[in-house]
């Protein structure tokens, strides 16, 4: 006996240690809801996947052909491209238009949604008759948008091996086809040699809103590599990789293109090279945001850098002259640096805007890469901390972020290698639920340890290819990730109900895009899978909440279809028990994913008599308009000028 306590009493340190850790991690372990309470969150939503129709006869591929300096890691190099975007490219007044970038056939494919009305034309192709092109330009994704301001869609391809491209869409055009669009450049050529002679730009991400605020939307086109011949395999060098894990600042630089005129089939842009401070315009970009968070009506943005830090930009812009200013979120003792606004180091993959706590401001939702025994990093739920719009206003002037990351807490902190993300009310319950991309490069052998070991690696030799670990044809990281569906349960945590909805599939998923293709009033999505074929999800959701959809469009002379979509527009709806939502008319927030030009809210059960809608705009001219509507549930189209009028 006395043996025994003579051995509980050395041992004792160590039984008060583990008794204060066992203590600790029940104090601070995050609630997992039980299956039951999973079933239950996911009981409102459903999805039902379709086919998306794609054209054939086009050469396929499974990897892509890479400048000879980066071959042993081509297939690190083609996780990218996956892209699709949902809008009304034909102007029947609903959003069931799909535009897919496609990088095993590299081509961008316009299709219908499947299901209803998904006869109205083939599935083809976009050609840039009479541009330069070569073999080693690529398309990265395509952002539907009225650019010339005809009241006609036209789609901006943006690519890796060249600048921009516009497809004007045809005022006598019958129908959608190839020959209804007109491919234009975005940036205009500086010499007339034969071929192209423009900047091998490597464009993955691009925004159009009015950054100015002169009433003309203009674009925001983020470059991820240096401007070089990344997909040029007869050449060796002229291509670099980030000089850092965590402060990579020799990424491709970035560009405004503001709008400065437009006709029937034409539309100009002005280069703007120095909208952007040189340590943020050389970011490696994967995600761009806009929306105006201070009620100001211009659009501030975030940026999601690869290899951080991601940036928040206030839009200090005057018409004519577009300028952004860095944000910065606060650190204290208690807080990570890695978990404040503009001073990350995680890898901003992925961001939208939205109202998560319903307090009437935008917060943000980005996606880094947080896969358990490989890089965990974390998402960030960044959840405004400012009373108002005016504090919001003050705080950003004056270089402050009003923001604090609640990702942990919120159950929203880990999903895997993260993409695109929606963030979207898709049972109409008046709460939003966030889908989000995920996964890397699908294979076979498991690269996960080299890359941990790069991660690791001294900043001074990760800028140079020959250092970087084999990922090429085979390879596995991260590939069997499954897209993640985050809904929030009535204790306020969010759960990842993907699998109860059968969406859990264990393929890489790039870009989500989000719209009502049948008008029903339940938010469709459609996705982008990297290597694999895009798939379509109807919502067949059995909640039975309201919903008011908008269709906010410029004042235009005819009746030309759809029209210009407002972008930027900002719409507030007061619920009758005096709760606000707040959304906007957004123009390709995400990474290669953009939703469809429409506001749409749930609005919950029992909500059937005229809503308060606050809508705040600029017209053709940057003068600003308010405006309140009393709106019954379901869809208005109503266009925008000198007032708003319902049509």
């Amino acid at each position: 006996m006395a043996s025994t306590a003579g051995w509980v009493r050395r041992q004792l340190p160590g039984i008060v240690a583990l008794v204060a850790l066992a203590v600790a991690y029940v104090i601070v372990k995050l609630p997992t809801p039980s299956p039951a309470e999973r079933a239950d969150i996911a009981s409102t939503y459903a999805f039902q996947p379709m086919n998306i129709a794609m054209p054939s006869g086009f050469k396929q591929q499974t990897i892509r052909r890479v400048n000879k300096d980066y071959k042993h890691i081509d297939a690190w190099i083609s996780s990218v491209g996956s892209g699709i975007a949902m809008n009304d490219l034909d102007g029947d007044g609903l959003a069931n238009d799909l535009c897919v970038t496609d990088p095993r056939i590299d081509q961008v494919v316009v299709t219908p949604t499947p299901g209803l009305k998904s006869d109205r034309y083939a599935p083809f192709a976009l050609v840039p008759a009479g541009l330069p092109m070569n073999d080693v330009m690529a398309p990265m994704g395509c952002v539907p948008a009225d650019l010339n301001e005809d009241g006609r869609m036209d789609l901006l391809v943006y690519l890796w091996g060249r600048t921009p491209i516009i497809y004007l869409a045809k005022a006598d055009a019958k129908g959608l086809s190839a020959g209804a669009y007109q491919a234009i450049e975005a940036v205009p050529p500086r010499s007339s040699t034969p071929g192209y002679t423009g900047p091998q730009w490597n464009t993955n991400a691009v925004v159009v809103d009015d950054f100015d605020g002169d009433g003309h939307d203009d674009v925001y086109v983020g470059n991820y590599f240096p401007h070089g011949p990344v997909l040029d395999d007869r050449l060796s060098g002229g291509v670099v990789m980030n000089a850092s894990m965590s402060r990579g600042l020799n990424g491709g630089e970035d560009y405004f293109l503001r709008w400065t005129a437009s006709g029937p089939d034409s539309v100009t842009f002005q280069q703007i090279d120095n909208g952007l401070p040189r340590t943020v315009s050389a970011g490696w970009v994967l995600a761009a945001g806009a929306t105006d968070v201070d009620g100001d009506m211009l659009p501030e943005m975030y940026l999601g850098h690869d290899f951080g830090p991601d940036r928040m930009l206030h839009n200090a812009s005057t018409p004519g002259r577009i300028r952004f200013t860095v944000a910065e979120g606060t650190r204290t003792p208690l807080i990570p640096k890695s978990k404040v606004v503009g001073r990350d180091s995680f890898k901003g993959m992925g961001v939208d805007f939205g109202d998560l706590n319903g307090d009437g401001l935008y917060d943000m939702f980005v996606s880094n890469i947080t896969t358990s025994f490989g890089i965990e990093e974390s998402n960030f739920a960044f959840m405004s901390t400012a009373k108002d719009k005016s504090q919001m206003r003050a705080d950003l002037t004056s270089g402050h972020a009003p923001w604090e990351d609640l990702s942990a807490p919120l159950g929203l902190a880990w999903s895997g290698w993260g993409w695109d993300l929606k963030i979207a009310d898709f049972d109409n319950s008046g709460q939003p639920a966030i889908a989000q991309t995920t996964g890397f490069v699908k294979g076979e052998v498991n690269r996960w340890p080299l890359l941990q070991e790069l991660a690791t690696a001294n900043d001074g030799v990760l800028e140079f290819p020959m250092w970087w670990p084999n990922v090429t044809a085979g390879d596995d990281v991260a590939g069997g990730q499954t897209f993640a569906f985050y809904a929030k349960g009535k204790d306020g945590y969010w759960s990842n109900v993907a699998g109860e909805l059968g969406l859990a599939i264990p393929v890489p998923t790039r870009g989500v895009a989000t719209g009502d293709a049948d008008g029903d009033g339940r938010l469709d999505m459609a996705l982008a899978r990297q290597w694999d074929e895009p798939v379509f999800y109807q919502n067949t959701s059995p909640a039975k909440g309201g919903f008011l959809g908008l269709r906010l469009t410029h004042e235009q002379d005819g009746d030309i279809k759809p029209g210009s979509p407002v972008v930027g527009a900002q719409v507030t709806v007061t619920m009758p028990g005096g709760g606000k939502q707040v959304s906007r008319v957004d123009g390709g927030s995400g990474h290669s994913g953009k939703r469809s030009s429409e506001v749409h809210f749930g609005l919950g059960d029992n909500v059937t008599g005229p809503l308060q809608v606050n809508l705040c705009w600029r017209d053709r001219t940057g003068q600003i308009h308010e405006q309140n509507l009393q709106l019954t549930p379901g869809w208005h189209n109503i266009q925008l000028g000198a007032q708003a009028t319902e049509r």
